[in-house]
């Protein structure tokens, strides 16, 4: 599948999800797969809209891992219907500041409303591409996910503009869907269209490489929902897979992680102006 045929997908998909919330149509039954279910607290949600908690579509909750600063400014990479982005707003206060990142017209339509709905002022969703982020160098001191690199046909384009916009010290925080270890490609193709991946997750070893390769540093992976094959053995089932068969071979070997990394702090010599300098 072409990078462009992914997106198109990713498009009618969220599109569609977008629209259904928005119509008051489906409640909050769109979020409650066995992937995008229990993520979140009542706590939580319990003074965000209806809308924006149906369309969950995440596979994690990264604003309860990214430990936000009140005052930070935080950037959500494919903030759907901005639940990570309302519930970001409070952490950093109104003092900080939480953008949304989507490519999606129905999906910032639909955040627009919710916060609109919530009464958040320290919230900007905008429209754009997670690989070409339409924000300055050194903007932003965290950036979080919940399940959408996956999506993309061009991760480490998204990680080198994740480093670029991020502050030095900044701190990369994402939820992602992860594979451990090998598995046989039809069977992989099966299971992430069950976790509802378009394009596919990378093998949590490529992950911390990619992660490296655009600069980051204090890298770690860490599984936050194991998915069994058990879970899957309906949708399987249904695509002619005899899972009894195949349980030994992707049992276990993808996985809900919440990933970390951090940019470098400038050194003294970057970050001092030539006046402090001389």
């Amino acid at each position: 599948m072409s990078d462009a045929s992914i997106k198109e997908a990713i498009r009618d998909k969220y599109g569609q999800a977008a629209w259904r919330a928005g119509d008051g149509c489906c409640g909050t039954s769109i979020g409650t797969g066995p992937i995008s279910a229990n993520l979140y607290s009542d706590q939580e949600t319990s003074a965000l809209p209806e809308a924006a908690v149906a369309v969950s579509l995440g596979c994690g909750n990264p604003t309860a891992l990214a430990e936000l600063k009140p005052g930070e400014t935080v950037l959500d990479l494919g903030s759907g219907g901005g639940i990570d982005v309302l519930l970001s707003a409070r952490r950093v206060g109104p003092t900080g500041k939480a953008y949304g990142l989507d490519m999606t017209d129905e999906m910032l339509a639909l955040a627009r409303e919710n916060q609109r709905k919530a009464g958040v002022e320290n919230v900007e969703f905008l429209k754009g591409e997670i690989e070409a982020i339409p924000l300055p160098d050194n903007s932003v001191d965290v950036i979080i996910s919940n399940c959408v690199i996956n999506l993309s046909g061009d991760k480490d384009a998204v990680l080198r503009e994740a480093f670029r916009v991020l502050k030095p010290g900044g701190r990369f925080a994402v939820s992602d869907v992860v594979t451990r270890g090998s598995v046989p490609e039809a069977l992989r193709r099966d299971m992430l269209l069950w976790v509802g991946c378009i394009a596919g997750a990378l093998d949590e070893d490529d992950y911390r490489a990619k992660l490296s390769a655009a600069g980051f540093e204090a890298i770690t992976v860490e599984p936050t929902r194991v998915y069994r094959v058990e879970d899957a053995r309906e949708f399987l089932t249904g695509k002619g897979v005899d899972v009894n068969a195949i349980a030994a071979l992707v049992d276990g070997k993808f996985m809900s992680a919440f990933i970390r990394a951090s940019k470098p702090r400038a050194t003294e010599s970057e970050s001092c102006t030539p006046a402090c300098c001389s």
